[in-house]
């Protein structure tokens, strides 16, 4: 059975990527195109500088390995849709795992609910504090720093809200459901909170960049989070429907 939901959350996965990359292609290559406009009157107004100055610019290491066409098509086709098939994978072990743990939830439920919850977790949380910037922004000596501190936010939120999972399970009998799920709630807000400010902020945005265009990219990032997630849960729900919960096809005739 596993193996079983290991290929159709794959399956969902690779479909919601698909749909992620139109979603990408449509709303946020637009704004990666402004921004590396920008990057090009940048450099010009530094040769300019330099040519002014009596100094000579080196061009050697601005070869382009990959033109901006590959990039914007077959580059992006592959990155969303093998992120959105190894999270589809993840997901399935994630829903093997809790399903029958959620109370009277079934597999289309179960599967809503992960994928609310790994929306949350993983997708809004951490942009809150680190959200993407396009490619011309920010300062290529820290993005490994910057990558370092995103997943790092990224694991937090999950140990949070895994703890706060947990705390609301042990809570709930004496409790009751609903002051439970409240308090679980509070406690990972909090936890969160503290997070916040004690990881250090990000903040290298020139300050002649478009905000418009810098808005745009981020929505269009969320967007394309939001577009996957949903579209995992709902489409690997209606799978995973199908092969746990299917009826029989022959019954024992009474004797």
């Amino acid at each position: 059975m596993i193996r079983n939901l290991l290929i159709r959350g794959m399956i969902a996965g690779l479909v919601a990527g698909l749909l992620g990359f139109c979603f990408a292609k449509t709303f946020g290559e637009p704004s990666v195109d402004r921004a590396i406009a920008f990057e090009s009157q940048q450099e010009q107004a530094r040769e300019q500088a330099d040519a002014a100055a009596g100094h000579a610019h080196d061009h050697g290491d601005d070869v382009e390995l990959v033109s901006r066409g590959t990039q914007a098509g077959l580059g992006l086709l592959t990155g969303v849709s093998v992120f959105g098939t190894a999270l589809g994978g993840l997901f399935s072990l994630v829903f093997a795992f809790s399903y029958g743990r959620l109370g009277a939830l079934r597999a289309r439920g179960t599967s809503a609910l992960l994928g609310l919850f790994g929306f949350v977790t993983i997708a809004i949380v951490p942009f809150l504090k680190y959200p993407p910037n396009p490619p011309s922004v920010g300062n290529p000596e820290t993005i490994g720093a910057r990558t370092a501190l995103f997943f790092g936010m990224v694991a937090i939120s999950l140990v949070v809200a895994v703890f706060a999972v947990r705390l609301q399970r042990r809570m709930q009998a004496s409790h009751g459901s609903w002051n439970a799920a409240l308090i679980a709630v509070a406690v990972y807000i909090v936890l969160m909170a503290l997070a916040y400010f004690a990881l250090p902020p990000v903040d290298e945005v020139p300050k002649l960049f478009s905000a418009t265009v810098l808005w745009n990219f981020r929505v269009a990032a969320i967007g394309i989070q939001a577009v996957i997630w949903t579209m995992l849960s709902l489409l690997f729900g209606v799978l995973a429907q199908r092969a746990m919960e299917r009826v029989p096809a022959r019954r024992v005739a009474p004797a």
